[in-house]
């Protein structure tokens, strides 16, 4: 396995290598074209200068006479080969006495035949090295009368371009062997830190929740650590949560199971003739019964849907009908609470698509929570209302309302806040659960000492 130290490094060792290799190729390429322009410029303006020379004071005689009576003060001011070469291509003179037998057929020269001027880089036979050439035409009386051609070797010039090259070389190896330890370096900041999370991370995966991630660099990795760090403080905030819900749950088990308990010893134990006494055992025990049904359904309720099995059945729903039936149904407890509870329809609700019986589980949670919280002399209002396609349910009580630290927890699975009297914390997120099933949103506000407002709107949907 190709650690990722190692990968991070090659990839960006690889990077500068590429880019110092392109870059020197396309600079050594710049500075031999550049010396072979400055060569070839020099070559063409002591060539024009010498055919200037000739035109002016050897143009009267005719080119092979100036060759044999060896006129060459024209162009002896430079220290390249020279040669003298008629219109058919036949060299005539030779400065190093290289006269080739069928004459020569250069590029250069038939350039400067046709053009005025031309140039030639290659390989001669009488020298290892390369070479440049410039031609330019021999005038007399306006008349093309041959081409003198100057050859320069190539030696010096590219011995300088190989200097020049090689300097540009070293430092290419420099700049590459820099980049190798920037690379490493570079790959130890993200190496490093990796490392710790990783630990950090395998740490928690054994059930070390209370070790904390150490953040080095406020980058991605930082983010990284920052994310395992809440996550671990949600995993121990959650099994806080849990453990007190277990633990309420079975107080809440505990109170009714006792009761029942201890009423059917008394029952057993008591005279069958006592018929009051077997009365009032008998409609505690009901009582209690419905307790501890309610609470199993609520808990089935609740694993469902954390389970992802619960049903939501939508049908064509009344749903002035439902609020009207949530409320005359908990009428009678408001009033053994010495609470009053008032409905507010500020315009008629429609019937629209969705799960009736779900609603009124929402409605009666939310009520009951009401109740709780606000004592005798107090109201609870359950307003509705329909506008702009939403269907909008405010239930609003003088309660003792929610401390603004405990509001955002609120409706989390298990959570029960410091006020709390009874329940097992999961009516609120079975709530939020079943709004978010019908596509709805569910808002809840509070100021302690005034109350609280739950706040419900579903989106009208209809066949």
């Amino acid at each position: 396995m190709i650690s990722i130290r190692k990968r991070t490094a090659l990839s960006y060792i690889l990077v500068v290598i590429l880019t110092v290799v392109i870059l020197e190729a396309l600079i050594i390429d710049i500075v031999r074209q550049n010396y072979y322009r400055n060569l070839e410029s020099n070559l063409f303006s002591q060539v024009k200068a010498s055919a200037d020379i000739y035109y002016r004071y050897f143009s009267d005689a005719s080119l092979n006479d100036n060759v044999l009576n060896n006129v060459d003060s024209f162009w002896k001011q430079t220290d390249v080969q020279v040669q003298i070469i008629d219109n058919s291509g036949k060299v005539l003179m030779d400065s190093i006495g290289i006269l080739p037998e069928k004459g020569v057929i250069a590029a250069d020269v038939e350039e400067a035949l046709k053009t005025g001027s031309g140039s030639w880089i290659g390989n001669v036979g009488y020298d290892d090295e390369s070479v440049m050439a410039v031609s330019y035409p021999l005038k007399s009386k306006e008349n093309n009368i041959g081409i003198l051609r100057f050859i320069a070797s190539l030696r010096e010039v590219n011995r300088e371009i190989h200097d020049i090259s090689r300097i540009f070389i070293i430092i290419g190896a420099l700049v590459a062997f820099l980049s190798a330890i920037i690379g490493i370096l570079l790959s130890n900041t993200i190496v490093g830190p990796l490392k710790l999370i990783t630990g950090v991370a395998e740490k928690m995966a054994s059930g070390d929740f209370l070790i904390h991630s150490k953040k080095i660099y406020d980058d991605e990795l930082g983010k990284l650590s920052d994310t395992l760090n809440y996550m671990a403080e949600e995993i121990v905030k959650r099994d806080r949560l849990k453990n007190e819900f277990i633990s309420s749950v079975s107080h809440e088990l505990r109170t009714p199971l006792t009761s029942i308990k201890g009423w059917a010893v008394t029952l057993a134990e008591s005279s069958p003739e006592d018929t009051a006494t077997l009365k009032d055992g008998l409609d505690i025990i009901e009582k209690e019964s419905d307790r501890l049904t309610a609470m199993v359904e609520e808990l089935l309720d609740f694993s469902r849907f954390v389970t992802g099995k619960a049903a939501i059945r939508k049908d064509r729903v009344n749903l002035q009908d439902v609020v009207n039936h949530v409320v005359r149904q908990l009428q009678p407890r408001a009033e053994r609470d010495g609470i009053l509870l008032r409905l507010d329809l500020e315009s008629p609700l429609p019937s629209m698509l969705t799960d009736g019986n779900r609603l009124k589980q929402i409605f009666i949670n939310i009520l009951d929570n009401s109740f709780k919280f606000t004592p005798a002399g107090g109201t609870v209002t359950f307003t509705a209302k329909y506008e702009e396609g939403k269907a909008i349910f405010c239930i609003k009580d003088t309660g003792c309302g929610i401390p603004p630290d405990e509001l955002p927890n609120i409706r989390e699975k298990f959570y029960k806040g410091r006020n709390s009297k009874t329940g097992n914390g999961i009516g609120l997120s079975i709530c939020d659960e079943i709004i978010k099933l019908l596509n709805g949103s569910f808002e809840i506000k509070s100021k302690p000492g005034e109350g609280t407002e739950a706040v419900i709107i579903l989106n009208y949907v209809d066949l």
